[in-house]
């Protein structure tokens, strides 16, 4: 087997030209044949016991290459990709110019390679000082939250629906006369103010009396997301059956000790206030860190291969995909949604994709220029800590080499970071 390698007119491209014996060619067909053999029926023979021959002779010699070349060529791809240090960053395009049994294979593979990034600046930017300071005013929103967390409902009989009052209704929705899905529900809970419920509709059940019937006039939004709906009238028939207001607990010691491991309110205030500073602080070193990475990303002009795009875009899919399975929806449920086609989809992640791609490009130079590895010892007390976060035996996960090659390069990221904060001048 030979395998030529040379560059493109394009930057950043190589070509590698490759030519297998006949030998193993036809050796690889004959594993595709043994394969695929129970897969085709020939007259006189039992369905998968055709001879070889057989089978080419009714079916054409063509009929294995496909599989035969996708049996052969990956493994002779990565093999020639290894051997000669080429850094692909794309899927090949293949182009094949001969494939015949009895003949050598001889087809081209024309592959994207890492870029090289000349670095600018990178020690001795400017940045300016970001900080957030945990005022009284925050405290009390806290204390508030945990109020409203911990009030109780009590029952209002004297006075009609005000707005904040949790109601329970009955209802039923029709447009021009005629019930639609989806439009009727008893002894439903509605929070009045929430605007949980079609604009307009919360605020006519506001004056309601315990009891009372009354017709309620709407208009669903023109972005429905039932396109049936959108944009129509329609008439909601709904009886008031309970109203309920929310009674918050009276802010003192006796609350601390309700809601937390403390015995009075100014104790419970200094928890949150330090909670709350770690909170900013640790908000302050992501947003400090994030305007390094774009200081230093801005002094560095490099041509980004497309095929890097597309792969970090097809992983921003997969999250996408990942987040959506957790509600119990799906991406083409998501794009009928939207209504947006994938081909947008994908081109609005484009400039963030290029963004992430090249961070990460940046920083694997200075990785590189600076020599930035994490001990082993410094790899293996992350795995540990990671181990107590998931509940899983540090010495099992230890030996996960993949594992402990992704916390490598990941920690050589955060050296890199932890490199340019620390020599950056901030005013």
């Amino acid at each position: 087997m030979s395998v030529k390698v040379e560059n493109t007119q394009n930057k950043n491209e190589v070509k590698l030209s490759f030519e297998i014996e006949a030998a193993k060619f036809d050796e690889a067909m004959k594993k595709v044949y043994v394969k695929t053999a129970k897969y085709f029926t020939i007259p006189g023979f039992r369905k998968g016991k055709a001879p070889m021959n057989i089978v080419e002779k009714h079916y054409g010699s063509q009929i294995f290459y496909e599989d035969t070349f996708n049996e052969l060529v990956p493994e002779v791809y990565d093999n020639a990709i290894k051997e000669n240090n080429i850094e692909a960053v794309s899927r090949p395009n293949i182009d094949i110019i001969q494939m015949e049994k009895g003949k050598d294979l001889i087809f081209t593979a024309i592959v994207q390679t890492k870029p090289e990034v000349t670095l600018g600046k990178y020690k001795g930017i400017e940045l300016k000082k970001i900080e957030y300071t945990v005022s009284d005013k925050d405290v009390e929103h806290e204390l508030e939250h945990m109020a409203q967390h911990n009030a109780r409902l009590i029952t209002i009989e004297d006075r009609p629906v005000e707005k904040g009052d949790f109601t329970v209704i009955d209802f039923e929705g029709s447009i021009d006369g005629v019930p639609f899905e989806g439009g009727k529900a008893e002894k439903h809970e509605l929070e009045i103010g929430s605007g949980t419920f079609i604009p307009g509709f919360e605020d006519q059940v506001i004056g309601m009396k315990l009891e009372e019937e009354k017709d309620i006039t709407v208009s669903f939004p023109e972005d429905y997301f039932s396109k049936e709906l959108a944009g129509k009238p329609a008439v909601f028939k709904v009886k008031l059956h309970e109203i309920k207001k929310k009674e918050l607990p009276k802010m003192d010691d006796e609350f601390a000790k309700d809601v937390s491991e403390f015995d009075t309110l100014e104790e419970l205030k200094k928890d949150i206030k330090t909670k709350k500073q770690s909170e900013n602080d640790d908000k302050a070193k992501y947003e400090t860190e994030e305007a390094a990475i774009k200081a230093v990303c801005d002094e560095v002009t490099v041509e980004i291969p497309s095929g890097m795009i597309d792969t970090e875009i097809d992983n921003m899919v997969k999250d996408v995909e990942q987040r959506l399975k957790y509600q119990g929806l799906t991406l083409e449920q998501y794009y009928a949604f939207s209504g947006k086609k994938e081909a947008e989809v994908r081109e609005e992640m484009k400039e963030q994709a290029e963004k992430s791609v090249k961070t990460r490009l940046v920083l694997e130079a200075i990785m590189k220029a600076e020599n930035l590895v994490p001990t082993e010892q410094e790899v293996e007390e992350k795995i540990k800590e990671m181990s107590k976060n998931y509940g899983k035996q540090g010495e099992e996960m230890l030996q996960n080499e993949n594992l402990k090659q992704y916390i490598t390069e990941n920690m050589k990221m955060e050296k890199a970071i932890h490199l340019i904060v620390e020599n950056a001048k901030i005013k």
